[in-house]
């Protein structure tokens, strides 16, 4: 709670700094969007909409982990100061309930609003789901706390297809608050989700003469991807990647690669691998990335590497194992 109390006391300062701030800045100046994104999808998606309209910035430096990031006065700063502000949802971004109420001269959207969340499969180590009342209270007010609880699974970015209704929807919500702008959001839009659908029709083609179609990953960021395209993800820890399983969980999963022949376990570049290389080691199984597409680092932005092409050697790994 006093990490609570800290962000809001801090947004109202520098909402106050902002206020004064803006009456400097020139026509020209008011005339650009400033959009502000938490982390890597919603920078591309956002920028692929806005284009020339308007500056794309991202919030989450480079390479940093967004399940553990928490915005300083320096973020509040740049989020008060930006027309609007895009984000995926308050169960990912779990601090943005805690500050939006001091934001309502802001337009938020959140991208994943007009998309139904699902359990968080994997983020209670395999319980049973009809767990009481009571421990359900117990869980909510652990996740108050830590600020971390993911009792829903937020990753939905990670299936094209609801990539294309998070794209909808920040194109809809710039589009009424900027109505002046609405034609040129809607062509961008228009002209990225085709390039998404083409993406989802790759992973349908991969994926529809496999016999195998079950994965095991470090990390349960792949259910959304794994229901469209009818696979199934076998993952190590939870939806938080630095959720460690238990020991019984492990010997499950050793017992599950080897009774079923697995090829390959996935793991993160930007996260701890320590828990895949250990059950590598113990099976004799391949170790291949797949990326989560949470944060790309300096190098690989540099280097041209998009939410597309992230996708496609996300496709391309996929298919040592799914065949």
């Amino acid at each position: 709670m006093k990490k609570v109390k800290l962000l809001v006391s801090l947004l109202a300062g520098v909402l106050v700094l902002t206020a004064c701030g803006n009456k400097e800045k020139t026509e020209a100046d008011s005339d650009k969007l400033q959009v502000m994104t938490t982390f890597y999808p919603m920078y591309e998606f956002t920028k692929n909409i806005v284009g020339d309209e308007g500056e794309v910035e991202l919030l989450i430096p480079a390479g940093t982990e967004p399940h553990d990031y928490e915005p300083s006065a320096k973020d509040l700063a740049k989020i008060s100061d930006a027309d609007a502000f895009v984000y995926n949802s308050a169960e990912f971004e779990t601090w943005v309930p805690n500050v939006e109420k001091n934001l309502k001269d802001h337009l938020l959207i959140e991208a994943a609003s007009t998309i139904e969340l699902e359990s968080g499969e994997g983020s209670h180590d395999h319980e049973a789901e009809d767990h009481d009342h009571e421990g359900e209270e117990a869980h909510d007010h652990e996740g108050e706390e830590s600020g971390h609880s993911h009792e829903l699974d937020p990753h939905v970015w990670l299936d094209p297809a609801l990539a294309v209704k998070e794209v909808a929807n920040i194109s809809q919500q710039l589009s009424e608050k900027y109505p002046e702008k609405k034609e040129i959001f809607e062509k961008n839009a228009a002209a990225y989700t085709a390039k998404l659908e083409e993406l989802d029709k790759e992973f349908q083609i991969a994926f529809q003469t496999a016999k195998n179609k079950t994965f095991v990953t470090q990390h349960a960021a792949f259910g959304y991807l794994a229901k469209q395209y009818g696979l199934t993800q076998e993952a190590i820890s939870g939806v938080s990647p630095d959720q460690e399983p238990s020991p019984s969980r492990l010997a499950e999963l050793k017992h599950y690669v080897e009774e079923n022949k697995v090829k390959v376990i996935y793991f993160e570049e930007n996260a701890s691998s320590k828990v895949a290389e250990t059950l590598s080691n113990e099976t004799g199984v391949m170790l291949e990335v797949l990326n989560p597409l949470e944060s790309l680092t300096d190098k690989q932005m540099e280097q041209g590497e998009t939410y597309i092409t992230v996708m496609q050697e996300n496709l391309n790994a996929l298919q040592k194992s799914i065949q």
